[in-house]
């Protein structure tokens, strides 16, 4: 693809969009309209621009001694940063805000340790939810779910479970992670993977306190903690507080409420 006549075809379709739309009948407007979307100073369009990405930090040597588990692939710095002061391996996890741009293995960030950590406490025969995953779309949820059914298809993390609980009815069927609330009920997941109305429901509801018997919830990650605002930012802090009762050791993944001291921001600088 060139970037140039790119711009220029959807230049053009855009235009053509908008004066069809706007069919407008008087003459000086409809030059009005025209100049407004063909003018190359004034008018609506710009660039196109070039925008240049510089590369991410690598992590330093010794990444690998903040975990007992360890990926197959060199972080990042930022990554390295973010499972230091997530992993629970050395002791407890600390409340971190990862702050990157996209791309930049932010999922990663989070999952890495919070696997390593789930694999741990199973191998000390530990059960129930261990790691509470949010997000505020449940196609962000089954796109991890996806992401995370991969990771526990390998060998190390063979006795890791995970648990998709959106409230859709879902078509497709994620290797390793179980989508039926009567089987997670059952048998808890280590990692339950939600969204803030079902975390709710699954607080509330007495048939679902099967899903809660054993847990002890190290992290509550909070993906996508920009639209976590206003009075519906403070009833999900609520939710995502209660599973264990205690805010320092929930908080873990990710702030529920933005109260961090200095310095505990991850980003790839």
């Amino acid at each position: 693809m060139k970037p140039t006549l790119a711009a220029a075809q959807l230049r053009d379709s855009l235009t053509q969009y908008l004066t069809t739309t706007y069919a407008l009948a008087d003459k000086d407007t409809r030059r009005a309209l025209e100049r407004f979307l063909g003018d190359p100073e004034t008018g609506i369009f710009r660039g196109p621009y070039l925008r240049i990405r510089t590369p991410f930090h690598p992590a330093d040597d010794g990444w690998r001694s903040a975990l007992e588990w360890q990926p197959s692939f060199t972080p990042w710095r930022h990554q390295a940063k973010a499972w230091e002061r997530l992993s629970t391996y050395k002791g407890a996890a600390e409340p971190t805000l990862v702050t990157t741009g996209t791309g930049s293995g932010k999922t990663e960030s989070f999952v890495i340790p919070v696997l390593d950590h789930c694999r741990r406490q199973k191998a000390l025969g530990r059960r129930g939810v261990k790691a509470v995953l949010l997000y505020p779309m449940n196609a962000l949820a089954t796109d991890q779910a996806g992401r995370i059914g991969d990771y526990l298809a390998q060998p190390e993390l063979a006795q890791v479970t995970a648990g998709l609980y959106i409230g859709d009815k879902l078509d497709t069927d994620f290797r390793r992670v179980t989508t039926r609330g009567e089987e997670m009920r059952q048998s808890p997941p280590d990692v339950l993977i939600t969204n803030y109305k079902m975390l709710d429901l699954l607080l509330q509801r007495a048939e679902d306190r099967l899903l809660w018997e054993g847990a002890g919830p190290a992290y509550v990650v909070l993906d996508e903690f920009h639209t976590y605002d206003g009075a519906q930012g403070r009833r999900r802090g609520d939710a995502a507080a209660a599973p264990g009762g205690g805010r320092g050791r929930l908080e873990a993944g990710a702030a529920a409420r933005l109260d961090l001291p200095g310095g505990d921001f991850c980003d790839p600088r």
